[in-house]
């Protein structure tokens, strides 16, 4: 049963952009990869290459001349680097960093089909080109994980201990948390951030919006929580699922914080004190806390009035109610059965320890009336 819910929530998390936002040709001249229809830049590059699956993975990569930091971008579930072309080529010039984006498996043009599995293969083999062929070293790449994209890049911060830093932005804590509101992790669930964040060494940023109506900002509080070295983490306030870039105050915390995981390991150690003294002195982390001036409604951005772009990254949103209502069955059903199976083993633990209470000498036992007042009724 748990096969067949994990296999069907796999199928139901993934919306790639169908057809994709753009077109690769190869130039007649050079032999180079572009995007169609974006003009091709001196300082962007196409690339595709294999994962370890065999699959093909288009990415891109924005160069800035004055970078001391790599960023590997995972996008969100219902786009594809087309869509995200500017912003990855404006996030490299205002931050001052070598940006890479990729396309997960079934993905823009990447080959193959979509799973959580073939979304580590992708990223570690974008990470694996980004040492090979462009010199990055461990030290020098900020992960950064955006929404369901948040699943490939913990996974690999978590095997990658000397990592610069890691962005989330508006991350979950596991795909079937953002469904339900369970207090445990089921074997069957897919993308279990909340049990591989405790293993990320490096300092991570925590990014989320307080009225995110596709993963509640509750996930990224969490998340945030269970960080070894927490940043101070950017609640925006009315923030969405889609919109958080938008805000003035969103690049001017991502500058902040690649200024200060660039700085050398001294400096890096005065921050994580003035980090901890944040904690200590905040009085709560809750996504209902007061928006800070920079966010209030003079920096507030209009509302878009797009539809498709509001419905663009509404991901884990299930369109067919037939399948939602099977999948819903089906994990009720594996509630119950496990509820089943601990009543039972616990009536008779209950059962195994009255008996043995029997067996103890009375000067240890409580006196109960009641109890006594039965043993004499059996023993006549």
């Amino acid at each position: 049963m748990g096969g067949v819910t994990s296999s069907m929530a796999a199928k139901l998390a993934f919306f790639p952009p169908n057809p994709p936002s753009y077109k690769l040709v190869k130039e007649e001249l050079t032999g180079l990869l572009l995007m169609e229809p974006f003009p091709h830049r001196e300082n962007v590059e196409v690339l595709k290459f294999p994962n370890r699956r065999g699959t093909e993975i288009v990415a891109m990569y924005v160069r800035h001349p004055m970078a001391k930091s790599t960023i590997l971008y995972s996008h969100g579930n219902a786009a594809d680097i087309g869509q995200m072309y500017e912003l990855f080529v404006e996030l490299s010039i205002h931050l001052r960093v070598n940006l890479i984006g990729y396309d997960y498996s079934g993905y823009g043009q990447s080959s193959g089909k979509p799973s959580e599995h073939n979304t580590y293969a992708d990223i570690e083999a974008v990470y694996k080109y980004l040492e090979e062929n462009y010199g990055a070293k461990q030290e020098d790449v900020i992960l950064y994980g955006q929404s369901v994209g948040s699943g490939p890049t913990v996974d690999l911060a978590a095997r990658l201990p000397r990592l610069r830093a890691v962005v989330l932005h508006s991350p979950i804590l596991s795909g079937l948390r953002v469904m339900y509101p369970v207090k445990r992790t089921y074997w069957f669930d897919i993308y279990k951030n909340i049990d591989k964040i405790p293993l990320v060494k490096c300092p991570v940023l925590v990014i989320h919006g307080t009225a995110d109506e596709v993963v509640d900002c509750s996930h990224g509080k969490h998340l945030w929580e269970l960080c070894q070295q927490k940043y101070e983490p950017l609640w925006l306030k009315d923030g969405n699922h889609c919109n958080l870039e938008l805000y003035p105050e969103y690049l001017r915390h991502l500058r902040k914080f690649i200024s200060a995981v660039e700085k050398s390991p001294s400096q890096r150690l005065s921050f994580r004190r003035s980090v901890d003294r944040v904690e200590q002195s905040r009085v709560s982390t809750d996504c209902s806390e007061k928006p800070r001036k920079s966010t209030d409604r003079r920096d507030k951005p209009p509302k878009s009035s797009d539809r498709s772009e509001k419905l663009k990254y509404h991901e884990f949103k299930f369109n067919n109610p037939e399948k939602l209502e099977k999948l819903r069955v089906q994990f009720d059903q594996t509630e119950r059965s496990r509820r089943s199976v601990e009543y039972n083993d616990k009536s008779r633990s209950i059962e195994f320890q009255d008996k043995s209470r029997r067996s103890v000498d009375v000067q240890f036992e409580r006196p109960r009336k009641s109890i006594d007042w039965l043993d004499r009724i059996r023993a006549s």
